[in-house]
């Protein structure tokens, strides 16, 4: 993590409900993004320091995933993530040498760092 970006790439699998990408320090969790394709499509975002989670933040308005489709998400050192060129969120708490977490409905293609 300690280059200047990294990129990576995913499918989400066709009966997807929600996946997360974490990134994590420790048992602390910097960044938790999670997509859900329930009844309202929405990306889920927050963080758990210290084991306190944050004010989880749900955003409706931008919902970028398609199910069956590939996506990539590029995780910047300038504490952003962005989607198709757009930051959807901006992390207060990254740092170098974090750890990342791909779960639930997707099938991970590859991890770059650049």
């Amino acid at each position: 993590w300690s280059n200047s970006r990294t990129e990576i790439y995913d499918r989400i699998l066709r009966s997807c409900f929600r996946f997360t990408v974490d990134l994590c320090k420790g048992q602390d969790i910097a960044l938790h993004f999670s997509p859900r394709f329930a009844e309202k499509q929405m990306v889920v975002t927050n963080s758990c320091i210290g084991g306190k989670w944050g004010q989880e933040e749900r955003e409706l308005q931008r919902f970028p995933f398609v199910r069956g489709q590939a996506f990539k998400v590029r995780l910047c050192r300038a504490r952003k993530m962005i989607l198709r060129c757009t930051v959807v969120w901006v992390c207060q708490h990254l740092t170098d040498r974090l750890c990342l977490g791909i779960y639930k409905d997707v099938k991970l293609t590859s991890v770059e760092t650049k």
